[in-house]
């Protein structure tokens, strides 16, 4: 899967956040912060974290979750290395 194609799953996941403005998932990109440009609270990001894991599939180490930064890129690479993680 490719990286826009990620970040495009993970807008679809953001239409269904209700702190989500929806007006503020035009032009996200990977450089795009869910903080500042989102305005979204930082404890959302964990309910952010669980649709994604859902959408796609994964399981994110508790690790992985701390360390979480706060751009969509943040997330995309998260996304890759558990999916990287579940190949055996």
């Amino acid at each position: 899967m490719e990286r826009q194609e990620i970040v495009d799953e993970i807008i679809e996941v953001l239409r269904t956040v209700r702190t989500v403005d929806p007006s503020r998932l035009e032009n996200v990109t990977e450089e795009t912060d869910f903080l500042t440009d989102m305005n979204m609270p930082s404890t959302e990001l964990i309910n952010i974290a669980a649709k994604v894991e859902q959408k796609f599939d994964v399981e994110f180490e508790d690790d992985d979750i701390d360390s979480l930064g706060s751009t969509v890129k943040d997330v995309v690479d998260l996304i890759i290395k558990a999916k990287a993680r579940g190949v055996s």
